[in-house]
């Protein structure tokens, strides 16, 4: 795993960062969907998100539309665990869960869909930073009466973990690496 991890940390770490006003913003396949994203930086994110869930506590992987998808498809197919995605757009299936998600920069309705109650759910998600999103889709998921076992996110950039572990201690949290910004460097930990 020490091969894996290094790998992600050194595309991490070579990303390119643009300004947002004053705000350095560092720009990553895996967070953003550009660059292209090279396979083996994909298989070591799989690999290490894939030791970091209790496959024996999760009965389907919920992704977070829209660079969730990209890790949760291929941990469905190497685990063979079902998938759901929180969706940005309503479907009005019965079920459906309609939940507001604000973050340090956007607001807006998610919808989850085929949740069951008792179900164990893992999710998988790409970067946390204010935790907003995750934790509207925490409280998504038990109104849909499943119950999240784990979350894994790729980067943890921010204080929205520690936020979130506070708020839901009854679920494990999971980084892969953190990130700071210092100015146009990006500092991965």
């Amino acid at each position: 795993m020490t091969d894996a991890l290094e790998r992600l940390r050194t595309s991490l770490s070579n990303a390119p960062v643009i300004w947002k006003g004053d705000y350095p913003y560092f720009v990553h396949p895996l967070t953003d969907g550009v660059p292209r994203l090279d396979p083996d930086v994909l298989a070591a994110v799989i690999d290490l998100a894939s030791a970091a869930i209790d496959w024996e506590q999760t009965d389907v992987l919920l992704g977070i539309e829209a660079m969730g998808l990209p890790l949760t498809a291929p941990l469905s197919l190497r685990h063979g665990v079902p998938m759901v995605v929180a969706r940005k757009r309503s479907y009005a299936m019965d079920g459906e869960v309609t939940i507001d998600q604000t973050t340090g920069y956007a607001s807006g309705a998610m919808h989850l869909n085929d949740l069951h109650p008792g179900e164990r759910v893992a999710i998988v998600d790409d970067v946390i930073s204010t935790g907003g999103t995750l934790a509207a889709v925490l409280q998504g998921v038990e109104r849909a009466g499943a119950s999240v076992t784990s979350v894994v996110t790729v980067v943890e950039k921010g204080e929205g973990m520690t936020t979130l572990k506070e708020r839901f201690p009854e679920t494990a949290f999971t980084s892969l690496v953190t990130l700071r910004m210092d100015g146009a460097n990006i500092i991965v930990g």
